[in-house]
């Protein structure tokens, strides 16, 4: 390479890690030789040599869930505008998959860890905090040098899907929550109480089902609120895949969306626009986050950040089934009484 350039070998290593001193006109011929010869280098043994692996990790929950794949789009181009690249950890819920994370992690020598996922056991976390590795989480965190956070603001959009229920005449709210695990998903549970007690309605526990955030698990949520002798006017959803699981069931039952029954959803992942109906849900960009993660990485100095959330109407909510006819009644009977 050096000798097709007509340089040294260290003004070819100069260009190669982007030193500024080097002359214009001798990297211009340094690039045109790599570019003419194909030349690849080699990221791991420059790593050996400055100590620098310009890694970025992220661990994930479950990659078949299509919010982590958007959110990992987000990190990974985040990443490369400022030099770095990303390496993916899935844990599918899984201890033993954390375990093998973290020792990947440290085999590659990552410069940051965004931890994207909950139930990290502290001695994996110790581990990491022991090479000085900078951490970044949502929502909580150990309180540990180094470990950032990143807060979602549950509330806001959670809020504003509930007043949009009521003020269409919803009154029968029900939820079908996530994993009780997951910190998020008690998280937007807890948001949705407040919610409906903030406008003096009264949530039975038998509304309130307990899911997984999957397809699954959002098909058995219907299926145990249709089951109910007064079921709901409207059910929320602790993410997209819950609700798109529900979808199908209230399919299955010959409910109309949202003729019969309104629904919402939360995440906001790419498909939600495209079912039929399109799906009213609560948008957290995954990209906000990831761009988060990566900035709290590279500054962990920096303070909490905040990522908001907020009601997007699209299809699958409207007024309760058979409230136009009951206006039409009163109305009838008003002017009779003239």
């Amino acid at each position: 390479m050096a000798h097709a350039a007509g340089v040294s070998v260290a003004t070819v290593s100069r260009v190669i890690n982007k030193v500024p001193s080097v002359d214009p006109a001798l990297a211009k011929k340094v690039w045109e030789s790599i570019q003419k010869l194909g030349y690849v280098p080699n990221t791991q043994a420059r790593a050996l040599v400055s100590g620098r692996s310009k890694l970025l990790g992220v661990i994930i929950s479950d990659i078949t869930n299509p919010f982590f794949p958007e959110l990992i789009q987000g990190f990974e181009d985040k990443a490369v505008e400022v030099g770095y690249e990303t390496l993916i950890g899935s844990t599918n819920y899984d201890l033993q998959r954390m375990e093998q994370c973290v020792q990947r992690m440290l085999e590659r020598k990552v410069e940051g860890v965004a931890v994207m996922t909950f139930g990290i056991e502290e001695p994996l976390l110790d581990r990491l905090a022991s090479q000085g590795i900078p951490m970044v989480f949502i929502d909580l965190a150990p309180k540990k040098k180094g470990i950032s956070t990143i807060r979602v603001d549950y509330q806001k959009g959670i809020h504003e899907a509930v007043q949009h229920l009521a003020v269409l005449g919803h009154r029968r709210l029900a939820f079908i929550s996530g994993p009780e695990r997951l910190h998020s998903a008690v998280a937007r549970l807890q948001a949705f109480r407040s919610a409906v007690d903030e406008i003096g309605l009264r949530v039975p526990e038998s509304y309130i089902f307990h899911g997984d955030h999957t397809v699954d698990g959002g098909e058995r949520g219907v299926e145990h609120l249709l089951a109910l002798s007064k079921p709901p006017t409207a059910i929320m959803c602790s993410n997209d895949m819950t609700a798109i699981g529900a979808m199908h069931a209230l399919s299955r039952a010959g409910l109309s969306i949202p003729k019969d029954i309104s629904l919402i959803g939360f995440d906001d992942i790419r498909i939600s626009e495209y079912m039929l109906p399109p799906l009213t849900t609560i948008r957290m960009s995954g990209r906000d986050i990831a761009a988060s993660a990566v900035t709290s990485l590279l500054d962990s100095s920096s303070p909490p950040r905040e990522v908001e959330t907020k009601l997007v109407v699209r299809q699958t909510t409207s007024v309760p089934a058979g409230t136009l006819a009951d206006l039409r009644k009163k109305s009838g009977k008003a002017q009779r009484g003239r």
